[in-house]
Formats: C-alpha cells, structure tokens, sequence
C-alpha cells in the first residue's frame, strides 16, 4: 500500500476530502521525522514507539580496498510496535 492508496481508504472510510486527509497525513509524518531527529521518541498508544537506536562505534571493512573503516557511534530511527498490534496481526494470519 502507498500513501495515495491510504489516504483515499481514509477519505473513503471518513468522507474527509482526500486533500485534507492528505495535508493530515503529510503534518503527522513531518511531526515523527522532526522529533525523531531532535533525539525526542514518540508513543502512541496500541499502536507502537517511534525511538531512536544507539549503533555502537564499530570496525567495518572497505572489501574492494581490503581495509578496515571506523565506523562511528550514531542513532537510527526504529519502530516497536506494541503488544496489542502484534497481537492483532497474529490474529488475522491465524485464522487465514
């Protein structure tokens, strides 16, 4: 599914304009990248955490020179997804 396919199952399930819905959408994922960003994680809940990750400072290898490269300490965005979404999800391919 992509976002357009979204946002008209939204419009269709709300009657909100596809427009609006959109604007909506575009607002909540701009919120979760300028907060993840800033270090700040975000909970919603029965749905999941939007959290950064710490990654370790590690040695890698450049295989095409054969050396090796330090790779810094740095932070990735992940999700988690909560218990009762899991659960759902489990759910539903269970009983197909």
């Amino acid at each position: 599914m992509r976002k357009s396919d979204l946002v008209n199952n939204i419009s269709e399930k709300t009657g909100i304009p596809k427009v609006d819905v959109l604007v909506t959408i575009e607002g909540f994922l701009k919120e979760i990248k300028e907060n993840i960003s800033s270090g700040e994680n975000i909970y919603i809940r029965g749905f999941g955490s939007f959290i950064t990750k710490k990654r370790a400072a590690k040695i890698g290898r450049n295989i095409k020179k054969n050396i090796a490269v330090e790779i810094p300490e740095h932070f990735i965005p992940a999700f988690k997804p909560s218990k009762e979404f899991v659960n759902e999800v489990k759910d539903k391919f269970k009983t197909k």
